[in-house]
């Protein structure tokens, strides 16, 4: 009984809080555990087909334009495959970090906009840069993973939140911008080796992140092109003049003018340079666009 309700809670606390962030981790690992149960019938001779390969082919988005026509859904798909046990689960916990620090900040519309966006524009790149033989020269011949979201999503928050300072286990306090830097630069290395279209792509998604991070601090929200219109039925009402107070609402977080200067305040100082009370404020209105 003990174990049903720890389940429950698990559930409940990992997949109804409304972020898509656990959604998109159970695919890549759903997916990963096919794969390499595929693997072993093959292994055991369970079965003569490679479906290892096949799956591998079939999933992940090849570099020539040909092979795409025929497998056009592997747009979608090859951001979900994974190959080897280290990436998948240094991903899965990058992703984990850095997308629920940009929850923290911004609302779900525009995490899915940047993290989705990213990789369609990229895998279109990708095939695009198909056409140069030079760069399909490698020993990889197609793209996978979600490496291509997360390198826009941490750029994205480099520039947002360039100053705050993240405590590492060996290295101690250390400025985000500068643990980006790095890993976003080793992934470039490893991309330049083995993939070079996809290093490119990589370059143009990192790209991407700040482009997006950049309008949305101007006020130009790129997501709002997929928000809800919902349209109230009209009603009097009686206004009564009020001063302006912090309270805590739901709305875009970006374009209302109390974020907006609490946002610019962190691009500035950085997160730790806030008050008490607006942590607080961003705290609550975060937790409120989850809901």
């Amino acid at each position: 009984m003990r174990r049903e309700n720890g389940l429950k809670e698990f559930f409940r606390t990992t997949y109804r809080t409304g972020s898509p962030i656990p959604y998109i981790i159970s695919i890549q690992v759903i997916l990963f555990i096919l794969i390499h149960v595929a693997d072993l019938l093959v292994e055991v001779k369970v079965v003569q087909t490679p479906i290892y390969d096949m799956m591998l082919s079939y999933l992940g988005l090849p570099v020539q334009f040909n092979n795409f026509i025929s497998q056009p859904w592997t747009l979608l798909t090859f951001p979900f495959l994974y190959s080897g046990l280290f990436q998948i689960v240094f991903d899965s916990l990058w992703l984990y970090w850095m997308g629920n620090i940009f929850l923290s900040f911004l609302n779900k519309r525009q995490f899915l906009t940047l993290f989705i966006s990213s990789f369609i524009l990229g895998g279109l790149v990708y095939l695009g840069l198909g056409f140069i033989p030079w760069l399909t020269k490698g020993p990889q011949s197609y793209l996978y993973s979600n490496s291509i979201g997360l390198a826009a999503l941490v750029a994205s928050l480099t520039v947002l939140v360039p100053h705050m300072e993240l405590r590492l286990l060996i290295f101690g306090r250390v400025k985000f911008k500068t643990l980006a830097f790095i890993i976003l630069g080793i992934t470039l290395v490893f991309y330049a080796f083995a993939n070079r279209a996809g290093a490119l792509v990589y370059l143009m998604s990192i790209g991407w992140g700040i482009l997006f991070m950049r309008q949305l601090q101007e006020g130009n929200d790129l997501s709002r092109f997929f928000q809800r219109r919902i349209k109230k039925k009209l009603r009097v009402v009686h206004t009564i003049q009020k001063t302006p107070s912090y309270r805590s609402f739901k709305s875009d977080l970006p374009n209302q003018e109390v974020i907006d200067e609490i946002l610019d305040k962190i691009s500035q100082s950085g997160y730790e340079s806030l008050s008490s009370r607006e942590k607080e404020i961003l705290f609550k209105v975060s937790r409120e666009e989850q809901e």
